[in-house]
């Protein structure tokens, strides 16, 4: 098949994220796809942009063709990322035909974080099928948009912006052959905003199994510090990632204070705007915590492979109600330690797959004592935890199935 990919903030390994469009179009060019991927020339997110004199500007990837549309650079999420958005789909509407007559695409999926790409993935799909038939239309929905800035944000349901999008996500649920989310409980919301129900399927986020193959050695100061703890027999709890309010890490220090137990310290690493804060608020407990820098995804496994057990929360907020898919947590459950998790949402997979402890959220007391019943347990018995996430992690949540399963969407549409 031709598989073109609209995304606006797609990365790569070497640009970093988004990592999602470029970890399943590689799956799909092994298994002998071509794939185009037409994304932005800037994203917030990514460690380095492509440098792009004109629009529609090609560039190979790994097998992946990146095709280049020229949005300009913005800051925060004021009116000139509004502006990016527009610009970018409108330029792929205009030049729709043209993209249709080069690319001849069989499936058209529409990825960007906001829903507005539909329309020209409608349009897209409209102007191929008038030389054919057969072409389907997915639309993939990694956030929730319009209701994310609604209820996170606090933009009110008569925001022109927030107007908008609303339509754009009516016309995706209404329009779309097929809508895939990485949120598992999304359906019911859906459905009330026009889709039909066989149309949904979840697809996760996972991990990239030859990424575990291929570690790299802690920085030696991290190294250093591991190794003390390890020899005075220290169960280390560790927190990986942005240090923001919503991970609850406040509820971390709290914890491990509370417990009083010479041997339970927690290690958090990583930066993030709330980083000082936390280190202050943790100095003046006294808590047992170690702030570390962070460290290159590649180092992410030699991390855990030396701590005892791995912490992944979050604040309570209404949008857990539609699933959880974080990445951290994939990566935690392939690591093969047992995880403490505080977070409350519809899908747990913690409880599923038997790999760690689930406490409730934003509550240092059931943290704690989490913490606690984790360190009690034998060493086999947190080796058999570990193992179960790693087992589920590999049979379920890596890219090679997940690519498959997307794949098979397209080709059950198709017929």
């Amino acid at each position: 098949m031709n598989i073109l990919l609209i995304n606006h903030y797609a990365g790569s390994l070497e640009m970093g994220m988004e990592y999602r469009p470029y970890y399943m179009a590689r799956e799909w060019v092994k298994a002998g796809h071509q794939v185009t991927i037409l994304a932005g020339d800037y994203s917030h997110l990514r460690s380095r942009n492509p440098r792009v004199e004109k629009d529609f500007t090609e560039e190979l990837i790994d097998g992946i063709t990146y095709c280049w549309i020229k949005t300009g650079a913005y800051e925060g999420n004021g009116a000139k990322r509004a502006i990016t958005m527009a610009r970018f789909v409108s330029k792929i509407w205009l030049k729709a035909k043209w993209i249709v007559r080069k690319y001849r695409p069989n499936a058209i999926i529409t990825s960007s974080t906001y829903p507005l790409d539909t329309y020209a993935g409608q349009r897209l799909r409209r102007l191929a099928n008038r030389s054919g038939g057969g072409v389907i239309l997915l639309h993939e929905i990694h956030d929730m948009w319009p209701i994310t800035p609604m209820e996170m944000g606090g933009m009110s349901k008569f925001h022109p912006f927030i107007a908008v999008m609303q339509l754009a996500e009516n016309s995706f649920c209404r329009h779309s052959d097929r809508v895939v989310s990485l949120l598992p409980a999304a359906k019911q919301y859906l459905m009330r905003h026009g889709m039909a129900e066989e149309k949904f399927v979840s697809i996760p986020n996972g991990i990239v199994l030859e990424e575990w193959q291929k570690q790299k050695s802690l920085p030696e100061a991290c190294q250093q510090q591991l190794d003390r703890w390890k020899e005075q027999g220290k169960f280390v709890i560790c927190f990986f990632g942005s240090h923001t309010k919503s991970y609850a890490l406040e509820y971390l220090i709290d914890a491990v204070t509370r417990l009083k137990n010479e041997q339970i310290c927690a290690l958090f690493v990583g930066d993030g705007m709330d980083k000082e804060n936390l280190r202050q608020y943790a100095e003046g407990l006294g808590a047992p915590v170690c702030f570390m820098p962070p460290v290159k995804k590649s180092c992410i496994p030699s991390l855990l492979a030396n701590v005892d057990g791995i912490y992944v929360g979050i604040k309570k907020n209404r949008m857990s109600r539609f699933g959880i898919c974080m990445n951290k947590l994939f990566d935690a459950m392939m690591s093969a330690k047992p995880i403490v998790y505080a977070i409350e949402a519809p899908n747990n997979y913690i409880e599923e797959f038997q790999c760690g402890i689930s406490v409730e959220s934003e509550n240092a007391l059931a943290l704690a004592e989490g913490i606690m019943q984790l360190q009690q347990k034998t060493e086999e018995e947190r080796i058999e935890m570990g193992q179960r996430g790693r087992k589920a992690v590999i049979e379920h949540f890596n890219y090679q199935v997940l690519a498959q399963q997307f794949l098979t969407v397209i080709q059950e549409g198709k017929l």
